[in-house]
């Protein structure tokens, strides 16, 4: 039976002997070799497939990181706002809020009279215990604001909306 060593002397000597004897048989004829002003640029469009991937790759696990993010903040908005005052819930604040300015808390009203995520304006915003500009509350401030007037007045402080 003939083993992996018994041809490893004979290949080793065919992988030695056959080049040098291409090199040897080239001799001195320089019109056979290749110079470096001769030579080519490789191409690299054969790249452009494995990068295409890897940088779809890249995009898919950012959006799936960026949608994990934001389902972890919403479920920590609704843990922090379980407990609303007046047992308002959070689908009810969102709602009026979706319709009053998108859910955009820094939004103001054409005429600048009503700011923020609900639109309060000022008189109402002070009553609720609320300083400064409601728009430039934070976001958790307005929705706290928003559930204790709904708590003391219901939905009629927004008529369209609520």
């Amino acid at each position: 039976m003939l083993t992996k060593r018994t041809y490893f002397a004979p290949v080793l000597i065919a992988c030695i002997a056959f080049p040098a004897a291409a090199l040897a048989a080239s001799g001195g004829d320089d019109s056979q070799r290749i110079g470096v002003a001769d030579a080519k640029p490789a191409k690299i469009a054969v790249l452009h497939r494995p990068v295409a991937s890897f940088h779809k790759t890249i995009r898919v696990t950012v959006k799936h990181l960026e949608a994990a993010r934001r389902a972890e903040a919403r479920r920590e908005r609704r843990e922090l706002y379980s407990s609303l005052p007046g047992g308002v819930s959070l689908a009810t604040l969102e709602a009026i809020a979706a319709c009053e300015s998108g859910g955009d808390p820094t939004i103001v009203s054409s005429d600048g009279t009503y700011r923020g995520k609900y639109q309060f304006d000022y008189g109402t915003w002070e009553s609720m215990g609320g300083s400064g500009d409601p728009a430039a509350a934070s976001e958790q401030e307005q929705d706290y604001r928003a559930a204790m007037l709904y708590a003391a007045s219901g939905s009629s402080p927004w008529p369209v909306c609520g």
